[in-house]
């Protein structure tokens, strides 16, 4: 079964917070109801940030080991706990927006540095390339990425499809989220156990995103 949720009286849930198979990353601003909702639903334990923004899922990209975040955004945070923080400095420092990752790889930005592309491969030890996904540079607010499968703007191309199952080794579907957003990345958190959409997506959408990520 797939939750409604919404954070910060927004269904645009992806922005606000980050998921993995083990833990979330929200605001220390967010709804203590929904914090608890996100733990219990997501089995995760629940790491709240201190910050100037809320913007947490945008600006953090994460996997079950990793998390990257622009440089001086966390703050110290996030301790330990079972997962290396990496942090980049980056022009382009919306991580969540620009980066899509799991543990077998990574898409970033077409525009990210050299520089910024080679602590990625050195420090997460896997395969990082800049690419768009259906025309979208931020391939991180397009996109949702889990052990189980991939969710992509519906102006994917169908090569690019076949692309990205076998670059990271999942089924890959493309479909939207809150009434016709292409940006799903933005709209949905998913990992291995649940998954949630803003209050906005309908029957349909909530379909094509169980079939893709359950």
């Amino acid at each position: 079964m797939i939750r409604k949720l919404r954070i910060l009286k927004s269904d645009f849930i992806g922005v606000y917070c980050r998921v993995s198979d083990n833990r979330a990353i929200v605001p220390y601003a967010i709804e203590r109801e929904v914090s608890d909702q996100i733990r219990d639903y997501f089995s995760v334990e629940v790491i709240h940030v201190h910050g100037e923004t809320p913007l947490v899922g945008s600006l953090i990209a994460m996997n079950s080991q990793y998390l990257v975040a622009p440089e001086g955004f966390l703050n110290g945070s996030v301790k330990n706990g079972g997962i290396t923080v990496v942090t980049l400095r980056e022009k382009l420092n919306a991580m969540g927006n620009n980066i899509v990752m799991n543990d077998r790889a990574a898409i970033v930005h077409k525009e990210f540095s050299t520089r910024s592309v080679k602590k990625l491969e050195d420090d997460l030890d896997m395969e990082v390339i800049r690419s768009s996904i259906g025309g979208v540079k931020t391939v991180g607010s397009v996109s949702v990425l889990t052990g189980k499968g991939m969710l992509v703007t519906p102006t994917i191309r169908d090569d690019e499809v076949d692309f990205l199952k076998n670059y990271f080794k999942v089924p890959v579907n493309s479909g939207t989220a809150n009434f016709g957003s292409i940006y799903v990345g933005t709209s949905i958190l998913a990992n291995r156990h649940a998954i949630a959409v803003g209050e906005s997506t309908t029957p349909i959408e909530i379909g094509r995103i169980d079939d893709t990520l359950s």
